[in-house]
Formats: C-alpha cells, sequence, structure tokens
C-alpha cells in the first residue's frame, strides 16, 4: 500500500525531473509518464480511497448531475447517488469482496485432468505394459519351490530347515 501511495504522489508531482538524454535542461513531461491508480480499472481494498476518480472524462448527463451534487443531497434521488458514487469508484465493497465461482472451474480442470491420467494408465495397463510374466504363475512358483527344495538350499536356517524330506512335507 505504501509503494502504491508513493507512486500515485510521484506520478501526480511529475517525477524526478531527470534529464533526457535527447533534449538536455528539459525535463520529462509528466503527462505522458501519468498512471492511474486503477490499474486493471479494479478498486481494491487495499487501496479503498485513489487519488483520481473512475471516470475521468464525462457527458453531459454526467456533468449536469456534478453540478447538481454541489447542491443539497436531500433533492438527489437514490438512482442519482448511485451514479454519482459510479463516477467516483468502480465497485463497492460489497462487489469487491464478492467471491467468483472460478474455483469450480479449476476444480473443473483439475477432475478432468485426473480422469484423463486414469484413462492413460488404464490405456498403458491394457496395451502398452507386458502380460504377466511366466514366472509369475503358480505352476512355475510350484517348481521354483521345488528345485530349492531338491538343491536343499540354506538347510540351517532357510527353507530346507523347514521341510521334512523323508515325510515330504512341511515340519510342524
Amino acid at each position: 500500500m505504501f509503494s502504491r501511495a508513493t507512486r500515485s504522489l510521484v506520478m501526480k508531482t511529475g517525477g524526478l525531473r531527470t534529464q533526457g538524454t535527447h533534449s538536455p535542461g528539459s525535463a520529462a513531461s509528466s503527462s505522458q509518464r501519468r498512471m492511474t491508480p486503477y490499474v486493471d480499472c479494479y478498486a481494491q481494498r487495499s487501496y479503498p480511497m485513489p487519488d483520481e476518480p473512475y471516470c475521468t472524462e464525462l457527458s453531459e448527463e454526467q456533468r449536469a448531475l456534478k453540478e447538481k451534487e454541489k447542491g443539497s443531497w436531500a433533492q438527489l434521488s437514490q438512482a442519482e447517488k448511485v451514479a454519482l458514487y459510479r463516477l467516483q469508484f468502480h465497485e463497492t465493497f460489497a462487489e469487491m469482496n464478492h467471491r467468483s465461482n472460478e474455483w469450480k472451474t479449476v476444480m473443473g480442470c483439475v477432475f478432468f485432468f485426473i480422469g484423463f491420467t486414469a484413462l492413460v494408465i488404464w490405456w498403458q495397463r491394457v496395451y502398452v505394459f507386458p502380460k504377466k510374466v511366466v514366472t509369475l504363475t503358480e505352476e512355475r512358483k510350484a517348481q521354483q519351490l521345488q528345485r530349492l527344495l531338491d538343491m536343499k538350499s540354506n538347510p540351517i536356517q532357510g527353507l530346507s530347515a523347514h521341510w521334512d524330506y523323508e515325510k515330504k512335507e512341511w515340519k510342524k
């Protein structure tokens, strides 16, 4: 907020008056560098009272309303008061604080990409990745276990230690 107020003050007073390289002695014109406080044409909660009104170029009706404003405000209708407010400010605090429905779009995009990713993963599992490896079938696992037992691998603490070779079954 401080930087915005400082920038507004610098632009209002004409800046730092630096001399140009092609025209020594003359300051750069302040009308070319003047910035309005409404950068995006939206009022901000952090800067509620700008230096300049929202509408700077007034029509004939608006000029007449500005002249009527100088008189008694009791003579102004509610619509005229609202029109005067709209000349000074772009939107009210209620309009500034009003929630947008942008979250619906964001969540829709998130769910769309999650669904698309799920479809790509499903497609890869069906068409890209190979089928189940032959060595993981139950028949091959049984053959591998029988081979380990026949070789008597790790007879002290391994599988062979728990196998009874005389009864051909697991020890109890």
